[in-house]
């Protein structure tokens, strides 16, 4: 039997019950689709980060504290002493002034949350950044319109601020916010600027958020104890090992700390971070990788029962085929072709529908299609279909013709 005759009759099997052979693509089609938007997302979701990531240089350290108790500052620039050292303004000031061979700048950073009025509107919740004016060049946080507050201002506690772009429209809407005056819990800031865009990665939208000089914020809600970050600039990508051990070594006998099991910080590079994300995004991509496999598995299972089905049903034809001479190949390839047709215009289907799915953001995200994918969940579920089909097709071309005419 010619490869064309058999393909024919395949074919005709497949459209001789359209509403079974529709449903079958359907969970093909799931499976497909599931398997290349879930890896889609997953990439997409590790592209954002890690854009976000690289956005701060792969320069840049974060020095967090990891103590809250501790020598605290006055309100006069002295300290009290307590058995526990702290990262305090003094203390980054001196970091600062070290005049590290490696070390571009240092930007201490303490933050709190307020809620935040105009003269129109009330938001709750807002992040309350208090930065050094290097903030604006170490960070993602950029002036679009307005200025950013100087090293004058964080002298003299200066009551301005920059805002997000999102707050800005929020509390004066339709009107510009330069120059306009908001309440931070009781406080009256001036607003000087307002940041330009930028995407949210986090659990706080950065575009709503008000950057105003330390000093201010400390005097008028966190106190003058520990900073919150330090964020420290190497002079270049290539210098960020030698920054961090001069800044681990200074900030040790600036805190008197002796012992490197008892420092009262942690130092974490981007490109470690970015590195640990990276680690982290593979492993979520994979995992969401096998739950869409599940799905497109349990779409070959179904090709198998309808191939059963269908065998069960067309006993009799297959009978009267192997009568006239039909061979046993003849027979089990004209039933993998229909299998192997089912997963491949549910594939192809599966495929359409994740490449339209793809355009749209999912829970903020928006998913990178990897090229691979399209190929692999296409060739899966084409293997998985013929695979699932062998066993109801060898059933078929198994049958003797007499017992075949015999069961109807």
């Amino acid at each position: 039997m010619k490869f064309s005759e058999v393909s024919a009759s395949a074919l005709h099997g497949v459209l001789s019950n359209k509403l079974r052979s529709i449903l079958t693509l359907l969970g093909v089609l799931i499976g497909v689709a599931a398997v290349i938007l879930l890896l889609a997302v997953g990439n997409g979701s590790a592209q954002q980060v890690a854009s976000s990531i690289n956005s701060l240089g792969t320069n840049t350290l974060s020095i967090r504290p990891t103590s809250t108790g501790g020598t605290t500052a006055s309100s006069t620039g002295g300290t009290s002493a307590s058995s526990t050292p702290q990262i305090t303004m003094a203390v980054t000031n001196d970091l600062s002034s070290a005049d590290l061979g490696h070390v571009a700048s240092v930007v201490p950073e303490t933050d709190t949350t307020q809620t935040v009025s105009s003269s129109t509107a009330t938001e709750s919740n807002i992040s309350v950044i208090g930065a050094t004016p290097e903030y604006f060049s170490v960070t993602t946080a950029k002036v679009g319109t307005g200025a950013a507050f100087t090293s004058s201002d964080v002298t003299d506690s200066s009551k301005v601020a920059v805002i997000g772009t999102e707050l800005a429209q929020d509390l004066f809407p339709g009107a510009s916010a330069i120059g306009q005056s908001i309440s931070v819990d009781g406080t009256t800031l001036t607003v000087v600027g307002i940041l330009t865009e930028q995407s949210s990665t986090g659990m706080q939208d950065p575009n709503t958020e008000i950057i105003a000089p330390i000093t201010r914020v400390q005097s008028s809600f966190t106190g003058f104890g520990a900073v919150s970050t330090v964020l420290v600039a190497a002079t270049s990508s290539g210098a960020v090992t030698a920054a961090e051990s001069e800044v681990t070594i200074e900030l040790n006998q600036l805190l008197r700390v002796t012992n490197p099991a008892d420092e009262p910080y942690t130092v974490t590079s981007q490109s470690s971070l970015l590195a640990t994300q990276q680690q982290s995004a593979d492993s979520f991509t994979v995992l969401l990788g096998v739950v869409a496999a599940i799905s497109l598995l349990v779409g070959g299972i179904g090709v198998t029962n309808v191939m059963l089905v269908t065998v069960t049903e067309r006993t009799r034809e297959i009978g009267i085929r192997k009568a006239l001479g039909a061979s046993r190949w003849a027979i089990l390839g004209q039933f993998l072709m229909e299998a192997g047709i089912l997963t491949l215009v549910g594939g192809i289907l599966g495929v359409v529908v994740a490449v339209i799915g793809a355009q749209f953001k999912i829970n903020g995200t928006q998913p990178e299609i990897m090229f691979f994918s399209i190929p692999l969940a296409l060739g899966v579920s084409v293997a998985i279909g013929v695979f699932f089909g062998v066993y109801p097709a060898g059933r078929a071309a198994a049958m003797r013709p007499i017992q075949a005419l015999r069961s109807i």
